[in-house]
């Protein structure tokens, strides 16, 4: 949820959440980076960061040969979230779509796992008999919405709401019928609207339609999650701590940058056959003892070095890693777009913005133009700027800053606060439940 939407444009027409905030403490609240689904909601329920984590996407390298990304799930983490934490205690617990919950996990209530989940023909629950529940209930669960990258705007539409009704529907049965201390709800309907109709009502989007019919969607969407929420929240005890928040934000997205073709034209990656049309990198014959960098696509950049006596095939010297990596920044920040002006890109390092780099990090995270444009890796494009996503049609990326609103038995009265980040919600509901804080959760409570 970007909080430009949720609380500067949209809030006087979302009259349940703008109660909610009249007695909250709220305002944006910085993401990971990079900020991404995975790893944000499990840097949010461990306020242990992707490095810590040791996940850096939904695919990681699992090894430093060139067979692509393995994708990460639930097994993948391996420091206690809230509710493991709280599961050890004895504290009742509900958890319904939170990515990165899939397999599910033993945990001492429920659990409902996430869009990443293949299908539900899956187990899909814990304990597993609950999936029979949850169909019944919904008639027929909906994960994810599957196409959502394309240009079927009633079929995306019509699956958004449904899915997002179903969840609705489950979570107001599962607060009155199970016991729980804590119960948390994640619903993938705005990330989905914001990548499939932003550039409807976005009058500086490049691709903005005038007057379409779905230039209120998002709006409307709004409206109805607004409605979704007051039914939770008459459903609710007075004294309950309640938290809306989201993992990320969002902003127009302007275009792609296609950065294996850049790093072909800059001589940092070389193909032994150069494709006719656009391919996936992975289908690349790649001339690895003759390459020194590779790109990975996604909303943000992962960039990878091909270093001697780390990958099979290794080029860059140990010694001169650090000076190599350096001059690729460099350039990084100089891209331009088609017209010659800089677009801002920022270029992390992992080992600065990490406390450590569990697993294999990429050598370089990349924002393009700040999260404007986003990483295509596809080769064959012969251009480096692309209009059009390599997944399929999407108007939106990813921002740092999401939203976070809390309102808790303390006298908040819309207090909107500066400086909170997403690893401060796991100590500060734990700190409201009278739960030691762990020491190294990285996070503060929230006051």
């Amino acid at each position: 949820m970007p909080p430009e939407l949720f609380f500067d444009r949209w809030l006087n027409q979302l009259p349940h959440i703008k109660q909610l905030v009249s007695h909250s403490i709220y305002g944006e609240m910085k993401s990971t980076i990079p900020a991404i689904t995975c790893p944000a909601w499990m840097s949010m329920m461990t306020s242990a960061n992707p490095g810590r984590l040791g996940l850096y996407g939904f695919r990681n390298r699992s090894n430093y040969d060139y067979n692509g990304l393995s994708f990460a799930n639930s097994r993948s983490v391996h420091i206690d979230t809230v509710w493991s934490i709280l599961s050890k205690l004895g504290k009742k617990v509900v958890v319904i779509g939170v990515p990165m919950t899939y397999p599910p996990q033993p945990v001492n209530g429920c659990m409902v796992t996430c869009f990443m989940t293949p299908d539900t023909t899956c187990e899909y629950t814990y304990p597993p008999n609950l999936k029979f529940e949850v169909e019944d209930i919904s008639h027929g669960y909906i994960l994810d919405v599957e196409e959502f990258r394309s240009d079927d705007k009633e079929s995306i539409l019509k699956t958004i709401y449904d899915m997002t009704e179903k969840r609705f529907r489950l979570t107001r049965h599962f607060i009155r019928s199970k016991e729980w201390d804590f119960f948390m709800m994640v619903e993938m309907g705005p990330d989905r609207i914001h990548h499939a109709f932003w550039k409807y009502f976005d009058e500086d989007h490049p691709k903005y339609i005038p007057g379409s019919k779905y230039q209120d969607v998002v709006l409307n969407y709004y409206k109805y999650l607004d409605k979704e929420i007051g039914g939770i929240l008459d459903i609710l005890r007075e004294d309950t701590m309640v938290l809306i928040v989201s993992d990320h934000g969002a902003k127009r997205m302007i275009g792609g940058i296609c950065i294996n073709e850049w790093l072909i034209q800059n001589g940092y990656l070389k193909l032994i056959q150069y494709p006719r049309e656009s391919t996936s990198f992975n289908k690349a014959i790649v001339d690895w003892e003759n390459t020194t960098v590779w790109g990975e696509g996604g909303y943000y950049g992962r960039l990878f070095m091909n270093v001697k006596g780390r990958e099979p095939k290794g080029v860059i010297a140990r010694q001169h890693y650090e000076h190599f990596r350096n001059e690729l920044i460099k350039k990084l920040k100089d891209l331009r777009d088609e017209n010659g002006r800089n677009i801002n890109t920022q270029v992390y390092k992992p080992e600065e913005i990490y406390s450590q780099c569990n697993g294999i990090p990429p050598d370089l995270i990349v924002y393009y133009g700040d999260l404007s444009w986003r990483s295509i890796g596809n080769v064959g494009n012969r251009t480096i700027w692309a209009s059009e996503n390599d997944t399929g049609p999407d108007d939106a990326n990813h921002s740092q800053y999401g939203i976070f609103v809390m309102k808790s038995d303390k006298n908040y009265y819309g207090i909107r606060r500066k400086g909170v980040t997403l690893y401060d919600i796991a100590p500060t509901i734990l700190s409201y439940m009278n739960i030691k804080i762990p020491e190294d959760m990285e996070g503060k409570v929230i006051q």
